[in-house]
């Protein structure tokens, strides 16, 4: 079977590169079309191929440069044309990740193949507000097939978008856990890796809708602890989140900017405790970077977190609630045995429901079906 998966503007390349080579190991001849990520180093093909047909020119300049998001969205038209008229024979099943125009996407899909979409982001509260929500509603209802990373993302697309749900599959996010076996690891900078206590960890993009400023209003109530906050800015003040940080009585430190790969493993091993504040989400690669790396994680009851937590692989606070957030801290940086407890749980979700073996299946018997019709 020949699948192509398609995430034009590679916003998620550890999913899907973890995806691709899941399938691949599964006996699939997999093909991952999208475009040179912008950041830093990507996970590298496992037994499949990549080719990077999307924004070829915008992609050599830097990002945030003058003009590049200009030429990025006249590119986008034309390299979505290209791929519609593919020859789609031999390709069983083309399966999109990340569509960043719908409006206009939708107008140029592929055909003469099934179609596939699991829609990241999308599925997030501020993603179904005016005419983004009619392009997304018209994106998904010319998919064959729709793949939701959470029961939650499965009742938005029922709920808000119409969508019937007998087209609907849930097939969760699996964890990252290439980051577990890189070649090579960069170890933690001297100051962080002199630090003696309890250390809470949040890791990615800082953007608003994730909780920030909320954690830093909860963390002036936690004593004899450090909070490490991991991630390029995006959209947030950071005079603001720094001068609430020095509200706090316990140490605040702040990474801000992308992070490799190979500096991942350090932040996590280390970490005693992750946590996602978010006010919204759907699900979130940090979440399953902790589960590979057996962290415990503390997250807000938002989205599909709660179908997480429920298998006592974490443990959920009322989204935007700092007390209840101050509360929960301070109760899981003093006891050692349940942070471990949720890590055991939160192992074995890994390699049980959450395993890439188990997502590759659900994803073939999928395509399978589709093909087959």
């Amino acid at each position: 079977m020949r699948i192509q998966i398609v995430d034009p503007p590679a916003y998620t390349p550890p999913y899907d590169r973890s995806l691709c080579a899941a399938l691949a190991g599964a006996g699939a001849d997999v093909e991952l079309v999208t475009s040179p990520f912008a950041w830093g180093s990507v996970p590298a093909a496992d037994s499949y191929a990549v080719r990077e047909s999307f924004y070829r020119r915008s992609s050599r300049r830097e990002p945030g440069s003058r003009g590049r998001r200009p030429l990025r969205a006249a590119e986008h038209a034309a390299d979505m044309v290209r791929l519609r008229r593919e020859d789609p024979r031999g390709i069983d099943v083309t399966h999109f990740q990340w569509l960043a125009v719908p409006r206009v996407d939708s107008r140029l899909l592929p055909r003469g193949r099934p179609l596939v979409q699991t829609p990241h982001g999308l599925l997030r509260a501020e993603g179904w507000r005016g005419s983004s929500r009619r392009g997304y509603s018209r994106l998904l209802g010319r998919m064959d097939a729709l793949v939701a990373l959470s029961e939650y993302g499965a009742a938005v697309m029922r709920d808000r978008a119409g969508v019937d749900p007998g087209r609907i599959s849930v097939i969760p996010h699996g964890p990252l856990d290439y980051l577990t076996r890189l070649d090579s690891e960069i170890p933690l900078p001297p100051e962080l890796a002199a630090v003696e206590g309890p250390v809470a960890l949040f890791f990615g993009l800082l953007r608003p809708y994730k909780g920030v400023d909320l954690l830093l209003e909860a963390w002036r109530e936690v004593e004899n602890a450090e909070l490490w906050v991991v991630g390029r800015p995006f959209g947030v003040d950071m005079a603001a989140l720094r001068a609430a940080a020095a509200r706090c009585e316990s140490t605040v430190r702040f990474i801000g900017r992308f992070v490799e790969d190979a500096e991942v493993p350090a932040l996590f091993r280390r970490a005693d405790l992750v946590v996602l504040p978010h006010r919204d989400a759907e699900q979130s690669g940090v979440l399953y970077t902790a589960l590979a790396f057996a962290r415990a994680t503390l997250m807000s009851d938002v989205g599909g977190f709660p179908e997480v937590a429920a298998l006592g692989a974490g443990r959920t606070f009322p989204a935007g609630d700092a007390g209840a957030l101050a509360a929960a801290l301070g109760e899981l940086l003093a006891n050692p045995a349940e942070r471990e407890r949720i890590a055991a749980a939160a192992s074995a979700a890994a390699d049980g429901v959450y395993s890439w073996e188990t997502i590759a299946a659900k994803h073939i018997a999928l395509y399978e079906r589709l093909a087959g019709g």
